[in-house]
């Protein structure tokens, strides 16, 4: 707050509630990761779109750049001791990544759920533990299974 020159009060006076802070933060947040991962895509010419996302998402670079990074494996552990009205807000923000994912893959939404569980559990994992070559075997570990799901669903 104090770098934006904002008080806290200052600051919580926009929303009405913490709800509305959380709505409003997921939804840009997911916006703003949609944006990113639809940015990586096109710089990747050639190689299928869903390839070129599973690869910057499972990406060393995204793992180590967790201001920047997807929300949902920062707060989804933290949503679950949550308001009802959090977690609604929470399960819609996540349906629409789940249908990026499908859309962009041209798969069902149920193989979708599979490859972003698959593609935020890996990242969760890849940003815990201490050793680097570990990390970064399971993040290609991930892209290889998230690919090879979408290809035996397509």
């Amino acid at each position: 707050m104090k770098g934006a020159g904002l008080t806290h009060g200052g600051f919580y006076s926009h929303f009405d509630n913490k709800e509305q802070l959380v709505s409003e933060t997921c939804h840009y947040a997911i916006s703003d990761t949609i944006s990113l991962l639809q940015q990586a895509a096109v710089k990747e010419e050639g190689k299928p779109t869903i390839d070129a996302v599973i690869d910057f998402y499972l990406s060393p670079y995204h793992r180590d750049q967790t201001e920047m990074g997807c929300i949902l494996p920062a707060i989804s552990s933290e949503i679950s001791r949550s308001s009802e009205e959090v977690r609604q807000i929470f399960t819609r923000e996540l349906q629409r990544m789940i249908d990026f994912i499908s859309d962009l893959a041209e798969i069902n939404k149920s193989t979708g759920s599979a490859v972003l569980s698959m593609m935020v559990g890996t990242l969760v994992l890849a940003r815990s533990v201490n050793d680097y070559k570990f990390s970064d075997s399971l993040l290609e570990a991930g892209k290889q299974q998230a690919k090879g799901l979408i290809k035996s669903n397509q």
